[in-house]
């Protein structure tokens, strides 16, 4: 699942595409889009960097983990 660009946001820098290490995203026609999402890693570089936060990520189901707090058990029980 790609990064989401939020176009109201979004003021064009380009600086998501120059961080982003597998050049997932680009800067075409004077527009930041995905290129090649697929390609994605997840790692939020480009999301942790825009200055305007103006991209969020997307997981797929596989990288999403439930947390559960499961009860300790006491030296008394």
């Amino acid at each position: 699942m790609p990064p989401i660009i939020s176009e109201e946001k979004c003021v064009k820098c380009g600086l998501c595409a120059q961080i982003c290490p597998l050049d997932v995203i680009k800067v075409e026609q004077k527009r930041i889009i995905v290129k090649y999402p697929d390609e994605c890693w997840h790692c939020r570089a480009c999301a942790i960097d825009c200055p305007k936060q103006a991209i969020t990520m997307r997981y797929p189901l596989s990288h999403m983990m439930l947390h559960v707090d499961v009860p300790t058990k006491t030296k008394e029980e």
